[in-house]
This record gives structure tokens, sequence and C-alpha cells, in this order.
């Protein structure tokens, strides 16, 4: 059983010391795709955190009372089944309560089934060693971390409309940028380094 200074630090490495799209470059994708504008990003960064938790949940089940150490080799098809499973959930949930929300994620809300943070966190959670309620405390803020770097660079993407920088600059380069600047922003917290 671990102390509540442990499951603060685990927080918070997940969330700024260790982000998943700003210092490990994971889940790229959605993060360039649906940042464009706050109301978006917060609705898939709300939909990533709910899988991360989950899905840290279940495959820690899973990889402890079913696979083990016998069909360790399964892991990886196992865990995109589960996160998949939970995908059509969140997909039909949102379909029918928030058609508005969506509609603005479209194709970038089936594609967290691929999204590499999602799978990223449910093999961390198995090759750190982590326990069930550790799992789930490090799925949640990984989640929380993807959240506030999507609508961070959704909030910088807004200003940049406004913004004079060249033309070469324009739409996807200026992204890079910026997402490159708020990457160097994060990497300060390295520092930090808790465990």
């Amino acid at each position: 059983m671990h102390g509540l200074t442990y499951y603060f630090s685990l927080s918070l490495s997940a969330i700024l010391i260790e982000n998943f799209i700003f210092v490990k470059f994971l889940g790229c994708c959605p993060f360039f795709g649906v940042s464009k504008n706050t109301e978006t990003a917060m609705g898939m960064g709300v939909a990533v955190t709910f899988v991360m938790t989950v899905a840290s949940a279940v495959t820690t089940l899973v990889n402890t009372y079913l696979l083990g150490e016998t069909y360790a080799y399964m892991q990886t098809v196992v865990f995109i089944l589960i996160i998949a499973a939970l995908v059509q959930f969140i997909e039909m949930f949102l379909m029918k309560s928030m058609p508005a929300l969506y509609e603005s994620l479209g194709i970038y809300l089936p594609l967290i089934t691929t999204n590499c943070a999602v799978l990223g966190v449910a093999n961390l959670n198995v090759s750190n060693g982590l326990d069930f309620i550790s799992a789930i405390i490090y799925g949640f803020s990984a989640g929380i971390g993807f959240t506030l770097a999507i609508v961070l660079f959704a909030s910088v993407r807004e200003r940049l409309e406004y913004a004079d920088y060249p033309k070469c600059f324009k739409g996807f380069p200026i992204a890079l940028v910026a997402a490159s600047l708020l990457s160097i922003a994060f990497m300060g917290f390295q520092g930090l380094s808790i465990f």
C-alpha cells in the first residue's frame, strides 16, 4: 500500500514531468487534428482521459488475472481490443447525448482506438509494475496531462489566427513551431524528476 505522497508524485509526473504529448510525443495525431478551437480540444481531452482511466483499470486487471506471464505475448492485441470497446462506448454516448461535439470531433474520435498515448499508458502500467490503484491514478493523470496539453495548444492556435507572421508559416508550419515551443516549456519540468 502506497501513501498519499506516492500518489501525488505519480500524478504530478504523469501530468507535467512525463506529459504524453510534450515529453513522450505520444498521441500527436488528435493533438494536431482537434486543436483548432478550445471547445473541441476540451471534448477530446475529456474523452481521452475517460478512455485512459478505464483502460488502465481494465488492462491491469486483465493482465494480472488473465494474461500473466503465460500469455504476455498477447498483451498488445488484448489491450487494443479493450481500448476499441471503450471508444465504441464513448462514440455511442456522444452521438446520442452531444451530437455537436460528436460532429466536431469527426474522424479523430474513432482514432482514439489507435491513439498511441492510450496504448502507451496501458503498457507503461504493466511495464512499471503498477498496482490497480496506482494504474488508475496514472491513467487518469496522463489523461489530465493530455487534456492540459491539447487545450493549451488550442488556445495558442486560436490566438495565432490574429497574429502577424510570414506567409510561409501559415497553417501547419506555425502550429509545429508553437507545439515545439510548448514542448520546450514542458521540458523544463524535467528538473522535478520524482522517480
